[in-house]
């Protein structure tokens, strides 16, 4: 059946692709291009979100050129607000504004292949799991970020046992909207990523991860800096402690 454009504005939306673009730059232009067409291949109820939150200030163009691609695709919607915390803030910003049964989230600067997200929708869509998500099978980002990510993945494995995630980071995340809306989601920062899958613990989800290759970073530099890895084992510990005192108050 043919969906014309009418029906298709009238029809809710199955699947929602949120993009975190922060400083994503002129190639912004081919990552978007690449989700629409990723997209619609998948579903003819699509959307495409471009979180595109900026610090005022900046000389960024980001938020101009998502505007810009917006404007020109009725499938494409923007975020763009100034920004109050960093990557848990613009995908909590994202993650409110989708409509989809189906929401799928993924880094902006091209690192993932847009194509990894046909993988996990069709998993993800066989009803047999709450949330999809990749690991990192092999990496072009340099030993430096193989290394923090093979500790942190080892930390959170110790502090959080029983959960056998490969790669807590990893993107594309994928996940239906009943297991998002029994998600509490509070991280501002760097570890919303692991805060996703500690609800997917808390809850008991079922949970699939599919291998990918991530590519190198080659338009600006990583934001992943010594202080987002203090931030993370500071956020670790927190959330240990926090589970641990739940545990006993609720004995």
């Amino acid at each position: 059946m043919t969906v014309t454009g009418v029906q298709q504005e009238m029809m809710p939306i199955e699947l929602s692709v949120i993009m975190l673009c922060y400083g994503a730059g002129e190639a912004l232009r081919g990552l978007a291009a690449q989700a629409v067409a990723v997209a619609s291949a998948l579903s003819a109820r699509y959307e495409v979100i471009l979180v595109a939150n900026y610090l005022p200030g900046s000389s960024d163009r980001t938020t101009e050129i998502a505007a810009e691609l917006a404007g020109s695709d009725s499938a494409i919607r923007i975020i763009s607000l100034p920004k109050r915390g960093m990557m848990g803030w613009d995908m909590k910003a994202g993650l409110k504004a989708a409509s989809g049964e189906y929401l799928c989230v993924i880094d902006g600067d091209g690192q993932f292949p847009m194509e990894s997200i046909i993988s996990c929708y069709r998993e993800i869509t066989s009803g047999r799991y709450d949330l999809v998500k990749t690991y990192r099978s092999s990496r072009s980002d340099g030993f430096y970020r193989k290394m923090l990510s093979f500790a942190y993945n080892q930390l959170f494995a110790l502090f959080f046992p029983g959960l056998r995630c490969n790669d807590v980071n990893s993107k594309p995340k994928i996940m239906t909207r009943s297991a998002y809306e029994r998600m509490v989601l509070t991280a501002d920062d760097w570890f919303i990523d692991a805060e996703i899958m500690l609800n997917v613990r808390r809850n008991r989800m079922a949970y699939h991860e599919i291998p990918v290759e991530f590519g190198a970073l080659e338009e600006r530099p990583s934001f992943v800096s010594f202080k987002a890895v203090l931030e993370f084992i500071k956020n670790l510990i927190a959330y240990r402690i926090a589970e641990f005192r739940n545990h006993t108050d609720g004995k």
